[in-house]
């Protein structure tokens, strides 16, 4: 485009969440039902981690035959359910492992490419809004020289590990397996991590089978809540139900969806399952997950009827403001505050509740629609092109972009509200620009992100995102011209308001009354007594 302005995205409608997981707790449960979770746990995991070895070992050589094998071997030792439901969570936790190699050699590459363009800059040159300049001093750009040696020898390495289809992963997590060497730092005795270590290495999930009783041959919950688990072969010893199952004390309630789980499970659709323990807690937890069919999605024009509601996410706050369907703010802007520090699940407490004023907002405007811009901080993040500037890489990588939208689309959903995505560029630029001057007054004040979510909004409608259009020809000051006939485009103030004009604005009082009195000079002094007094005339005397 023109002035070096990138060219936009068309706003879209984001699509719906593909499935769907609802967690409760498992209570009441004797000593013996927690004895035979923890025996089964483990047992499932020795063989997941034995599975999860052997598909690592493959690597890109491997294919269906040998996936047949692998389950072949896990059957007699578990059963045929269970086989599956392992090869199957070693191939999604291998694949996963796979993009987050992938990843990591981009940010590599990306890295490179930034040194090797700064280091050729001039010491001291500045850079441009698209590309950083040089390095500050001789000192600095020595030691980033190092360092692109070091990222030159590990982009190798990598690029090595993923041509050979290597992956490093970790059963129970990298970050917990790290803990052990930091105990003192984490607070935890040896006998707490390997407590949290041992059930993070756990097994107990299992698929869903459309079809078959309540959804789940292995882990089966009837829909008044009984749980009962198919026992593998070797502890098939402590079952006691038929058939090899076992049939735990307590039952279980869904509090989220019940309705919707319980419908599934009576229809004997799919539903699956994964039991867990928290060490910390000392609880049980079981989670339910299915998939959704894919809704067709609705057509943008038909949602912006009632108008929108743009919203700029921030670091701490959500800005939104209501927009009527001619692209015009309503009301007051609206601001959803939530802290970011803390734990994972405090932060994802606080972005819920946000999330959920904002669409309580949204039903009580009878509004449809809501726009989000379709954030992505990837080349943002990068160390070197922002090395100095060591806030404003953690502001950026603190935002929760993916995770917020995959929350509000999830949240959305259920509330008869489509989510809108729109292009990020410029909006708080030209917002500022455009709106949040002309919006504030005596008495309310507009900041940047509020006047961001306006252009946002507007965007989503297909509006521009200035405040009044150019009129047509003939409804221009002229019939056949346009007042910069008489102002030329480069006359200043030519837009500015009219030059102000002394005197009153009446027509009872002289034009010129206002400049004759500010200009004339008082002849009376405060406490002296004029030299020119009034004497009144003496009345003429008649016959």
């Amino acid at each position: 485009m023109d002035g070096g302005l990138r060219e936009l995205a068309a706003p879209f409608v984001a699509p719906g969440p593909s499935g769907v997981a609802i967690r409760t707790r498992l209570k009441r449960l004797t000593a013996v039902d927690e004895e035979v979770l923890r025996r089964v746990g483990a047992h499932l995991g020795t063989l997941a981690s034995g599975d999860l070895k052997a598909r690592c070992r493959d690597g890109l050589k491997h294919d269906a035959g040998a996936w047949a094998t692998r389950k072949r071997e896990l059957t007699p030792l578990s059963s045929a359910r269970w086989a599956g439901s392992i090869t199957k969570a070693t191939h999604e936790q291998w694949a996963l492992a796979r993009r987050g190699a992938l990843a990591h050699l981009q940010s590599l590459q990306a890295g490179v490419r930034m040194l090797r363009h700064r280091l050729s800059l001039p010491v001291g040159s500045k850079g441009s809004k698209k590309a950083p300049g040089g390095y500050r001093s001789r000192r600095e750009w020595h030691a980033k020289s190092r360092r692109l040696r070091v990222l030159e020898d590990r982009l190798a390495r990598e690029r090595a590990a993923w041509e050979a289809g290597r992956v490093h992963v970790v059963r129970g997590g990298r970050r917990l397996a790290r803990m052990r060497h930091q105990l003192p730092a984490a607070q935890l005795t040896e006998d707490q991590w390997r407590a949290r270590w041992e059930a993070a290495r756990w097994f107990l999930q299992a698929d869903g089978e459309s079809g078959k009783r309540y959804g789940n041959e292995t882990i089966r919950i009837s829909p008044d809540g009984q749980v009962s688990i198919r026992l593998p072969a070797p502890l098939a010893g402590l079952a006691n139900a038929p058939h090899g199952r076992y049939v735990l004390t307590g039952r279980i309630h869904f509090a989220h969806r019940g309705t919707e789980w319980a419908d599934r499970v009576a229809a004997n659709r799919a539903v699956a399952y994964r039991i867990h323990h928290d060490v910390q807690r000392g609880r049980w937890y079981v989670t339910a997950s299915w998939q959704k069919p894919v809704t067709q999605t609705v057509p943008l024009a038909a949602v912006l009827v009632g108008g929108v509601i743009g919203v700029d996410m921030n670091a701490d706050h959500l800005a939104a403001w209501r927009l009527d369907v001619h692209g015009n703010p309503t009301g007051s802007p609206r601001r959803f505050c939530y802290d970011l520090t803390g734990t994972t699940q405090h932060r994802d407490a606080q972005l819920r509740h946000a999330l959920t004023r904002l669409l309580n907002w949204a039903r009580t405007c009878n509004v449809r629609a809501i726009a989000v811009e379709d954030l992505d901080f990837t080349a943002e993040k990068t160390r070197e092109k922002h090395g100095g500037r060591k806030r404003f890489r953690r502001l950026i990588a603190g935002m929760p972009t993916g995770r917020l939208r995959a929350r509000l689309t999830s949240m959305a959903d259920q509330t008869g509200i489509v989510v809108v995505a729109v292009d990020p560029a410029y909006t708080s630029k030209w917002g500022a620009q455009h709106w949040q001057k002309p919006l504030t007054s005596t008495i309310r004040k507009i900041t940047r992100h509020d006047a961001a979510s306006i252009a946002i909004g507007r965007r989503a409608q297909g509006y521009p995102l200035r405040r009044r259009t150019t009129p047509p020809r003939a409804h221009r000051s002229d019939v056949h011209g346009h007042r910069i006939v008489q102002a030329g485009g480069d006359a200043p103030g030519r837009e500015g308001p009219r030059r102000r004009l002394p005197g009153p604005r009446t027509r009872s009082v002289p034009p010129d009354a206002e400049r004759t009195r500010a200009t004339r000079t008082p002849t009376t002094v405060r406490g002296v007594r004029s030299e020119r007094e009034w004497v009144q005339d003496p009345l003429p005397l008649t016959d």
